[in-house]
């Protein structure tokens, strides 16, 4: 059912390693010549600069190529027609995607990205034109049918391209669910902490059977991602801005303030970074660790106001000296084991894979924010061109005057 054969993706995936092996001088220049051979596949894949390019340029055309469409053969079209010919582009972008897998052997390229993302999104916007036009009261119904198309939709994506950032986009659907068959916060928390759990529940038995293949770190992100949903939505006061019933009120917070739902979260908010932070140790998890260190900051930045104590400014910087404290810590145990090494951990950089991101992430932000890096020039200070200028200013040493 997946697009790419298991063999194309194994091969990509040993050819990263071998590439990130012998860039960190694991392996020899003829080791690595030798084992490229066994690592030749017949996918194009592209660097992630072209690959943002080619994504964000493919998404343009395909939006102005939808709206020239409108613009030339539909006049004033109706919301019914309208709705009709999304539905239609959006699957000529699914199409246009398989297509160019198939044909063109894209991946990661970036063009077939966007395809994908933009049948989605023509999908979403096709239902809710299309489907309920004209209903009275429908807009619960029109709430219901896109985010469950949509989250269907980006879960099908996420399992058939293996695009990582589609599994987080479903769960973003899913928010939208439960509001449209009740109206208390209460319910809806609970209802989406518990379509999270039931995703933990289906995803880890399965990730264990792909343990040791290019499978892994799919998982990994998604169970990552689906500890945090659970985390961010039984936070109360970081979801109270999340729920779409919330965004412009958020005195439901005050109204329940004081009732059991309110302080069993408080306790949640409590046990679930231990809890995080167990797993991604167990598994050795570099995602899901990060995912619980995160959740646990969140619980300690968040614990005065749910307990409705004053905050001070000097809060974030007693957070920042007990973080940078365990962090110290921490290395300073794990560099006092045996060769730097405590229960398959260690403090030492084993490669450059990290070193490689933070380049990239440099770049990345270089290209964002020019200005906060590039020196504005400054406007010279016009200098005296009059005869009586000639070199002011100097000291007059020798006894000669300031003129010379």
């Amino acid at each position: 059912m997946r697009i790419y054969t298991d063999a194309n993706e194994e091969s990509l995936r040993a050819q990263k390693l071998l590439t990130q092996w012998a860039g960190d001088g694991s392996l020899s220049k003829e080791q690595y010549q030798r084992l490229e051979q066994d690592t030749v596949s017949d996918l194009r894949t592209t660097n992630i600069f072209l690959r943002l390019v080619l994504f964000f340029f493919t998404i343009l055309g395909v939006a102005a190529a939808v709206a020239l469409f409108f613009v030339i053969f539909l006049s004033r079209p109706s919301e019914q027609t309208t709705g009709l010919w999304l539905l239609i582009f959006a699957a000529v972008s699914y199409t246009a995607a398989e297509v160019a897998v198939a044909q063109a052997r894209l991946y990661r390229y970036g063009i077939e990205e966007a395809l994908a993302v933009c049948s989605v999104a023509f999908l979403c916007a096709g239902l809710a034109l299309f489907s309920f036009s004209g209903a009275p009261n429908s807009s619960r119904e029109i709430q219901l049918v896109v985010s469950a198309a949509g989250a269907m939709a980006s879960l099908w994506i996420w399992y058939r391209f293996n695009l990582w950032y589609t599994f987080p986009a479903a769960m973003i659907f899913a928010i939208f669910l439960p509001a449209s068959w009740t109206a208390s916060p209460s319910a809806q928390h609970i209802f989406i902490s518990a379509l999270y759990a039931a995703g933990l529940v289906f995803i880890v038995p399965i990730r264990s059977r792909h343990r040791f293949d290019y499978l892994e770190d799919a998982y990994s992100i998604s169970e990552a991602f689906l500890w945090l949903g659970i985390y961010l939505i039984l936070n109360l006061k970081i979801s109270a801005l999340g729920l779409p019933s919330q965004w412009w009120s958020d005195m439901w917070l005050t109204s329940e303030s004081a009732g059991p739902f309110y302080w069993a979260t408080w306790v949640l908010t409590w046990c679930l970074p231990p809890l995080i932070l167990t797993r991604g140790i167990r598994q050795k998890d570099r995602f899901i660790i990060a995912v619980g260190a995160l959740t646990a900051v969140l619980t300690l930045a968040t614990n005065k106001p749910y307990l409705g104590w004053q905050r001070h400014t000097w809060d974030p910087m007693l957070l920042g000296i007990a973080l940078t404290g365990v962090a110290l810590f921490l290395r300073r145990w794990l560099a006092q084991g045996p060769s730097g090494v405590r229960h398959g951990f260690t403090a030492a950089r084993l490669s450059g894979k990290d070193k490689h991101a933070m380049s990239v992430g440099s770049a990345v932000l270089g290209l964002i924010t020019p200005q906060s890096i590039t020196p504005t020039p400054q406007t010279p200070t016009p200098q005296p061109t009059g005869p009586d200028s000639r070199f002011g200013g100097g000291s007059g040493g020798g006894g000669a005057s300031g003129d010379f």
